[in-house]
């Protein structure tokens, strides 16, 4: 039996239901900080665009540059194709991404993967023994 999903005693129809000021009490204090001081232009647009393509029941990846945005429970289902700084990303908003920041879903950074001693190497490190 699956488990239904509450963020801090609210299930997610009744966070969906608040309206922003509402929803502020309940989530974290940087979450809440932001709120307070206003989202701004970008940040609305962004949730216009994502109410709009909720309404419409599509299938729609909606592109977004901003990786501070606080992910609110009305793009839980939604997909938003972030910038990580190269390329976009495709990120699903879950419900357990509610109060987090979708910078946090995508990674700037590549894994560095060092090769081996040869071409191009140190004077010393060109010697390692075959073994």
């Amino acid at each position: 039996m699956a488990k239904e999903f509450t963020y801090r005693g609210y299930s997610l129809e009744e966070l969906e239901d608040m309206n922003l000021d509402e929803l502020k009490e309940v989530l974290g204090s940087r979450a809440r900080r932001k709120i307070e001081r206003g989202l701004r232009e970008e940040e609305l647009k962004l949730m216009e665009e994502a109410k709009e393509v909720k309404e419409r029941g599509e299938d729609e990846i909606i592109k977004t540059h901003l990786k501070d945005m606080i992910v609110l429970p009305q793009f839980v289902g939604l997909k938003f194709s972030v910038h990580n700084g190269e390329d976009f990303e495709v990120v699903k908003i879950k419900p357990e991404m509610i109060g987090h920041y979708l910078g946090e879903f995508v990674l700037t950074r590549k894994k560095v993967e060092h090769g081996g001693p040869g071409i191009g190497a140190t004077r010393s490190s060109k010697y390692v023994p075959l073994k």
